[in-house]
């Protein structure tokens, strides 16, 4: 007799579950947020939501140390801003958890039986080095970082990437994303994707998902694995 287990690998299709990881896993991304919000404040300035979701899941030029600057019309000491901001947000981080129900999902994932992979636009060391203090770092099949790729997402080529490490073809796989660059990556992939956006990612314009839940509390994993045939 089968157990539900098995049901679940020899009926469904999807085979490996890849996360993002910041905003994703841990929120690294509304701490970051609520701090340079903060430190604008203090200069008599502001950090737009929708300017800094540009941000959020990419790389890009854009420096909020000098778009203060800029904002303030005044000549700051940017280094001396960015090594503060950088050590207290570093702070924050110590004393965070990873979000609900990630654990959940990762425990999940390995009694049935499903390939885990991560695709993070940050480096290895920052992942890392966060995963293994939360204990989660090896639940990880395998781990692709901006170090892996010429381009980082809404880029396809993480994913498509971590797909291959994991042996599994694009469609086998579903990509969990909080951020619209994430989950256009993912999509462009040919993953299927579904997105668990945070406080700062919650207004953003996603492309066309399969579900969006506010947190992985919100469907257990094997039961969203059972949507999919």
């Amino acid at each position: 007799m089968l157990n539900s287990n098995s049901i679940l690998k020899e009926e469904h299709m999807i085979k490996g579950i890849i996360f993002d990881f910041d905003g994703l896993i841990f929120d690294t991304e509304t701490h970051q947020y609520h701090l340079l919000q903060e430190l604008f404040t203090e200069h008599s300035c502001e950090l737009p939501l929708e300017l800094w979701q540009k941000e959020i899941g990419t790389h890009t030029d854009f420096s909020p140390f000098v778009y203060l600057e800029e904002q303030a019309k005044r000549k700051l000491d940017l280094k001396i801003l960015e090594t503060a901001f950088q050590e207290n947000f570093l702070r924050k981080l110590e004393l965070e958890k990873e979000r609900p129900g990630v654990k959940d999902y990762l425990d999940t994932a390995k009694s049935l039986g499903l390939k885990i992979g991560l695709a993070s636009s940050s480096n290895y060391d920052w992942v890392s080095k966060h995963l293994k203090r939360l204990g989660l770092f090896d639940y990880f099949d395998c781990i692709k970082t901006s170090d892996d790729v010429e381009k980082v997402k809404p880029d396809p080529a993480l994913y498509i990437e971590a797909a291959r490490c994991l042996e599994l073809q694009p469609n086998e796989c579903i990509a969990f994303e909080d951020s619209a660059h994430g989950a256009q990556a993912a999509k462009t992939a040919g993953l299927n994707v579904v997105i668990f956006p945070n406080e700062v990612t919650n207004a953003m314009q996603f492309c066309d998902v399969d579900y969006r839940f506010d947190s992985m509390m919100a469907m257990p994993l094997a039961d969203l694995i059972s949507k999919y045939k």
